[in-house]
């Protein structure tokens, strides 16, 4: 592992190297004969009149042509800066040079993506021993298109099928009305709420796109913005990239440091991410892969690494574990992770996990092996298909369908409403065809829905858990059962206090009214059953019923 480099190593004339090194492009190496005009680039770097003339006949740009070493010591960061901005600015793909290794200090400037940018089997070190800013992305994926914010629309509701205005083109919109708060989060990170946000598709007649539909009622929006999508795909492809950890203290102070994806029609494929050095402690990471603001973005064949977990104390003073996603979605529709998997053991509980998300609307994992599917601040319509998620499985508060099917979850919860956000989901599950396999620690207390929820704290929404519930095809794996095991239950107990009538919830939580059953084993041969509080659960209606029911 090299040592961050000095500051002098940072520095070097740009413009010498391009007079003295070679412009090597994709099958094409420019002369250094150093005559003629020098016409410039837009970092103001000179450039002779027939280096100019390879660089625009070139069909890709190479970091080596701009002055990086490639060579595992040198910071490359500026130098891959330039070739970028370059390829951003003729609409030039990028192709990184094989075999070379890219180090990346802590002070160079975020590397813009505007173009296809193959980093084939270019290997990429960046170092976060000694960053100088941790809110900045190493690379950004951008658009050359401009948002802008819609006129005509003064008031917005629910599942609202129309804006009433067209659009110069198919656009995601991103809304907001400061004067509300959603997502109060409750317990050990409480905090005071989120500005209501939403975000979905409308197309250039003003349609909304019914998968990504309008959750909230806006009587007054406070910021509007149209962000327009592209007409065709951005792809980041290949890279092997290293992040050697911080060892900050472990506290709330989010590093960046990874690519951030900032356009729609962008498609990622066969990356992988590893982390070394991770101590001690250390701060989080908002995500080595960061979407935000974005719209039909596919994660393929790609390899990312869970982080360690630490400890540090919450909002209310008292402590709490902490760890990094590695890849992050916030303000993000239509986002695909397709054959993704994790380089450590997806059932470790030291290492935090994988994915996370806020804000955000048709999400979808399929073939995918990972330690986890959580959505923080609500997702309408999820689906997990074909996966393995591991200790920590699915994680979720939201809306519209979530859908499991062909899966293995290897949790304590085959699904887990997040308490912190009042367990509430406004809609339907449907699992088809999987397999619940808890750890062997919560095996004999197996429960499919988690949750908890007291009733007495004001969330910025009506809770209420799933309308219905559809399970066709499980199987529970929760053999080796001692005498005493009573056998698997559909809901966990959400509040052991709320037995009678007695008890009064402030915020009433609406409960499941329907779950459907069919082709359920259990390997310990108990029957399924359905809670463990009957008294909050006594008016679902179970098809067909469970044993002892009517």
């Amino acid at each position: 592992m090299p040592a961050p480099p000095s500051q002098a190593s940072h520095r070097w004339n740009l413009s010498a190297l391009l007079l003295t090194a070679g412009l090597i492009f994709a099958g094409i190496t420019g002369s250094a004969d150093g005559t003629g005009n020098h016409p410039q680039n837009q970092k103001g770097l000179s450039m002779p009149a027939s280096r100019n003339a390879s660089l625009k006949a070139a069909t890709a740009v190479s970091y080596l042509a701009f002055g990086a070493k490639g060579d595992g010591v040198t910071d490359d960061c500026r130098a891959i800066a330039a070739a970028h901005d370059y390829a951003n600015q003729h609409g030039l793909p990028v192709q990184a040079d094989s075999g070379k290794t890219f180090y990346i200090g802590g002070n160079g400037p975020s590397i813009i993506i505007k173009t296809d940018t193959d980093f084939g089997s270019a290997r990429f070190l960046i170092d976060d021993r000694a960053v100088q800013n941790r809110s900045a992305n190493v690379f950004q994926v951008e658009s050359q298109l401009q948002p802008f914010q819609p006129e005509g629309i003064s008031s917005l509701h629910r599942n609202q099928s129309e804006l009433g205005i067209t659009l110069p083109c198919d656009c995601l919109i991103t809304v907001n009305n400061a004067n509300i708060k959603r997502y109060i989060r409750f317990g050990l990170n409480q905090n005071t709420g989120s500005a209501q946000t939403d975000i979905f598709l409308a197309d250039r007649q003003g349609r909304i796109d019914p998968e990504t539909p309008i959750v909230w009622d806006f009587p007054e929006i406070t910021s509007i913005t149209a962000l327009p999508l592209d007409s065709t795909t951005l792809t980041l492809r290949g890279g092997h990239f290293t992040t050697i950890a911080n060892a900050e203290e472990s506290k709330y102070n989010y590093y960046a440091r990874g690519i951030a994806i900032c356009r729609s029609k962008v498609l990622v494929e066969n990356l992988r991410h590893e982390v070394s050095g991770e101590g001690e402690h250390g701060a989080p990471y908002s995500g080595f892969l960061y979407l935000n603001r974005c719209a039909e973005v596919v994660i393929r064949d790609t390899v990312l690494t869970g982080r360690r977990t630490y400890w540090t104390t919450g909002a209310i003073g008292k402590p709490v574990n902490m760890g990094s996603y590695d890849i992050s979605a916030k303000q993000a529709v239509k986002v695909s992770l397709l054959n993704c998997s994790q380089t450590n053991d997806i059932n470790d509980r030291q290492y935090w996990g994988i994915f996370a998300s806020n804000f955000c609307k048709k999400l979808v994992f399929d073939g995918c092996t990972l330690s986890r599917f959580d959505a923080h601040q609500g997702v309408a319509n999820a689906s997990i298909r074909n996966s393995t998620l591991g200790y920590m499985g699915i994680n979720a508060i939201g809306c519209g369908t979530l859908t499991v099917e062909n899966s293995t979850i290897h949790a304590s919860r085959l699904i887990n409403l997040r308490a912190d956000y009042g367990s509430t989901w406004q809609g339907e599950f449907i699992i088809r065809n999987c397999v619940f396999a808890p750890p062997e620690w919560v095996r004999h207390c197996a429960t499919l829905i988690g949750g908890s929820y007291s009733g007495q704290h004001d969330f910025g929404y009506p809770c209420s858990m799933p309308a219905r519930i559809t399970i066709d095809g499980l199987q529970i794996r929760d053999g080796d059962a001692p005498d005493n095991y009573a056998g698997p239950a559909i809901f966990a107990d959400f509040n052991p206090e709320h037995r009678s009538a007695e008890y009064k919830e402030k915020y009433p939580l609406a409960i499941t009214r329907e779950v459907g059953l069919r082709n359920i084993r259990c390997d310990s041969g108990k029957p399924l059953r359905l809670s463990d509080n009957l008294y909050m659960f006594r008016e679902v209606k179970v098809i067909p019923p469970l044993a002892g029911q009517q």
